[in-house]
């Protein structure tokens, strides 16, 4: 994804980004972004193919969606789960020349800039550029990513905070991606532009299966290969693992992560 290598990278990934994508919500982002049957769509670092599946199903029975993603091991999975018609899957890095891919009515990037954090205006200024003029480009990310927890121990908090700050730091990740997606259509001189926030992460009450293998996934992957040294526990990840498993188990736990959603018009002319 970036030189320093995509942080949640694991033999299940593509498993847990396939589980943890709700179409339902993916529909509705879709429609208020402006998606219509007939629209060629790029469906930009498209993970396990599920969310261009679901786009597809929005622009039948002529339209086409191309999923776009960096990693052959997310393809390979895309390719094998959700190939049909109207369907393309490419590998492409998207920090890169586009070119090759053609014009799109409708470009759609959604939990990528996150990971990108010194570069994600210009991966939008270059991904603008196969965007046909008067095309939409939806850019979906999140905000305070991680951050915004109730009920745990100031313990548990502040290492939240230090594993945070250390992905910033060594892995260019944006916990704060989502505040930055209108700066970017407005500096790029787009039309049009309205702006949407809601939740992602929604938990309180019994904990889900989903939620629970998701948040262990964020944990056994990003938080332990940060490299931040869990000083608050000695140095032991394991106690500070079993501590966040204890916070997530408790039905009181509140956590939310608030999802900003960001559409414009590419102009005639665009900077």
């Amino acid at each position: 994804m970036h030189d320093h290598g995509y942080i949640m990278e694991s033999d299940e990934e593509s498993l847990r980004l396939d589980l943890k994508t709700d179409e339902k919500a993916v529909q509705k982002q879709a429609a208020w972004a402006g998606i219509k049957p007939g629209m060629r769509v790029a469906d930009l670092a498209c993970g396990s193919g599920k969310t261009t599946f679901c786009l597809q199903k929005l622009v039948r029975p002529d339209g086409e969606v191309v999923g776009v993603d960096c990693s052959e091991k997310r393809l390979i999975y895309a390719r094998r789960h959700f190939s049909g018609a109207g369907i393309k899957f490419i590998r492409r890095d998207i920090s890169m020349p586009l070119d090759d891919l053609g014009k799109f009515d409708l470009i759609w990037v959604r939990f990528i800039l996150e990971y990108n954090r010194s570069k994600s205006f210009d991966i939008v200024k270059n991904i603008s550029g196969i965007l046909k003029p008067g095309g939409i480009l939806c850019l979906i990310d999140l905000d305070y990513n991680c951050l915004r927890h109730f009920g745990h121990s100031k313990r548990v908090e502040r290492t939240i905070c230090g594993i945070m700050s250390a992905l910033e730091k060594d892995a260019d990740f944006d916990p704060y991606a989502g505040i930055k997606l209108y700066s970017y259509l407005y500096d790029l001189g787009y039309q049009d532009i309205d702006v949407d926030i809601s939740p992602h992460h929604l938990i309180f009450g019994r904990l889900k299966e989903k939620d629970a293998y998701n948040w262990t996934m964020k944990v056994e992957v990003a938080a332990r290969n940060s490299g931040y040294g869990f000083e608050e526990y000695a140095g032991d990840y394991k106690k500070f693992f079993e501590e966040l498993e204890s916070f997530f188990a408790d039905p009181r736990r509140f956590t939310y992560t608030p999802l900003i959603s960001c559409r414009g018009r590419k102009p005639n002319r665009c900077l």
